[in-house]
C-alpha cells in the first residue's frame, strides 16, 4: 500500500522523453492511401477523408464551401432528412469542413457500426444530386447568417484582414459576400462535386478501436471508387500570386453605435518549412500564445482592456502570416496598439529571463503531451504532418527546438519578425 504521506516524484514535461505512435499505411484497390492508428482502449472509431477540394480549386467563391457543406443533404435514394437518420439511428455523427486547400468528411461512430455506416458514406461520395430546393435553403440561411455576421466587429476584422495580407483574388484572402451565393447554381455544384470528389484526390485517415477487417471493409466500400489519388495535387497546375495591400493603417467604422473594436495585427510569415518557424512558435508563444503571455499579463491583467488577447501563427499550407487580434471597448483600441507594440519592443531590446523561458518550454512540451492523449489526437498529428509534407522527424526536431532554444536566438528572431513596419494595423469599431 502506498505511503500516501509522501508526495510523488514530481518532473517538469521538459525532462520528458516525448515518443509519436507510429501509423500503419496501406493502399486500397485504386491506390487511395490510408493512414491507421490503432487503439485497444474505448469502442469508437474515427475515419476522415480528407479531399484535395478546397477553395484553392474553385473557379467561382463559395463553390467549395457549398459543394461541401450540401454533402449531406440528398442522393439518389435518400433525402437529407434520411440522411440524417440514418447516422443518428446509430449514434454517429458525421461532419464536413472545408478548407484552403482540402475538405473533409469525417465520420465518428462505434466500431461495431462501420459495416453499416462505410457503405452511406460512399453513396455521399458518388450519388449526390444537389436537390434545388435544399440549394435555396443554404442560399437563404447563409445569407441571414452573413447579414448578422457582418454587424459584429471580430467577424469583419477577420475579414479584411486576410485580404490585406493575401489580395482578395488569393484562395487565402477572399470571403463570403451576398451577390457570390446568390450566383450559385446546381450545374456548377454537381460538376465540382464529379471532378474534386467522385474522382477527386483523397487520402482517409482511421484512428480509434479499429476492427480487424478495417482494411477490407475500407477496400470494399471505396477501394472501387473512381478516386485520382495524386499527393501533389494540391501544388500542381494551380498557383496564385499575392496582392498585399499597399497601406498598412486601417480604423473602419462597421457599426456607429458599437461599444466595441475589433484589433488586429499581422505580418506576412514564412510556411512550416522555413528554418525559424519553431524558434518563432517558442517566441509566439511568450508574446501572446498562452494564458500566461506578456500580452494577456499586460494587456488583460494589468490593464484590463480586453478579456483576452492572442497572437498566432496561420496554420495554412503555402504562405502564413503571424497575427495578433483581440476586441476591446472601442474608445481603449488605440491603447491596446499601443501596449502591443511596448512588448514587442521589450523582446526585441531585452532577453527572456530563463525563469520566463524554463515556463513556456514546460508549458510547450506538456501541451504537445497532452496532444499525444489518444488515438484521434495522434491520427490528427500525422495527419498535419502529412498535408504539409513533413514525416514524423519533424515531431522531434521540434522538441528538439523547444528544449534548446536560447533566449539571445529568440531576441534575433523577434528582431527579425516583431518590426511594427512590417505589420498591418486595423481597427474595426
Amino acid at each position: 500500500m502506498p505511503n500516501r504521506s509522501i508526495a510523488p516524484q514530481y518532473y517538469d514535461p521538459i525532462e520528458f522523453d516525448l515518443k509519436l505512435k507510429p501509423y500503419t499505411d496501406y493502399k486500397l484497390d485504386n491506390q487511395t492511401p490510408v493512414y491507421a492508428v490503432h487503439s485497444n482502449t474505448g469502442d469508437v472509431a474515427m475515419v476522415e477523408f480528407v479531399f484535395y477540394a478546397g477553395n484553392w480549386f474553385e473557379q467561382q467563391n463559395m463553390l467549395a464551401a457549398t459543394t461541401n457543406f450540401l454533402l449531406k443533404n440528398g442522393t439518389k435514394n435518400r433525402s437529407a432528412f434520411d440522411i440524417t437518420e440514418a447516422f443518428e439511428f446509430e449514434g454517429a455523427y458525421l461532419s464536413r469542413s472545408c478548407y484552403n486547400e482540402t475538405a473533409t468528411v469525417t465520420l465518428h461512430c462505434l466500431s461495431k457500426h462501420l459495416p453499416i455506416l462505410l457503405p452511406l458514406v460512399a453513396e455521399l461520395f458518388t450519388e449526390c444530386v444537389f436537390p434545388q430546393e435544399e440549394i435555396d435553403i443554404y442560399k437563404q440561411n447563409r445569407k441571414q447568417q452573413l447579414s448578422v455576421n457582418l454587424l459584429k466587429c471580430d467577424f469583419v476584422a477577420d475579414r479584411l484582414l486576410d485580404e490585406y495580407l493575401y489580395g482578395f483574388n488569393h484562395p487565402y484572402g477572399k470571403y463570403s459576400r451576398a451577390e457570390d451565393i446568390d450566383v450559385l447554381q446546381k450545374e456548377q455544384l454537381l460538376q465540382y462535386y464529379s471532378q474534386y470528389y467522385t474522382n477527386g484526390d483523397v487520402t482517409i485517415y482511421t484512428a480509434g478501436n479499429l476492427p480487424n477487417n478495417i482494411q477490407e471493409l475500407l477496400n470494399k466500400n471505396f477501394g472501387h471508387l473512381p478516386f485520382k489519388p495524386n499527393t501533389d495535387n494540391h501544388l500542381n497546375g494551380i498557383s496564385y500570386i499575392q496582392n498585399p495591400a499597399q497601406q498598412k493603417h486601417y480604423n473602419i467604422v462597421n457599426d456607429p453605435k458599437g461599444v466595441q473594436g475589433a484589433v488586429r495585427l499581422a505580418c506576412p510569415f514564412p510556411n512550416k518549412h522555413h528554418p525559424d518557424f519553431q524558434k518563432v512558435q517558442v517566441l509566439n508563444t511568450i508574446f501572446g500564445g498562452y494564458f500566461g503571455s506578456r500580452l494577456m499579463s499586460n494587456i488583460r491583467e494589468e490593464k484590463g482592456y480586453t478579456y483576452g488577447i492572442g497572437s498566432h501563427i496561420q496554420n495554412h499550407i503555402h504562405d502564413s502570416a503571424w497575427v495578433v487580434s483581440t476586441e476591446a471597448k472601442r474608445e481603449a483600441c488605440p491603447l491596446v496598439v499601443e501596449e502591443i507594440w511596448k512588448e514587442a519592443q521589450l523582446l526585441r531590446e531585452e532577453l527572456v529571463s530563463e525563469e520566463e523561458l524554463e515556463l513556456v518550454k514546460n508549458y510547450m512540451i506538456g501541451g504537445i503531451l497532452s496532444s499525444l492523449d489518444g488515438a484521434f489526437s495522434i491520427i490528427g498529428r500525422w495527419k498535419n504532418y502529412i498535408l504539409n509534407g513533413f514525416t514524423g522527424d519533424k515531431f522531434y526536431e521540434n522538441i528538439e527546438v523547444i528544449k534548446s532554444v536560447q533566449p539571445l536566438e529568440l531576441q534575433a528572431m523577434a528582431n527579425k519578425y516583431l518590426r511594427q513596419e512590417d505589420f498591418y494595423e486595423l481597427t474595426v469599431v
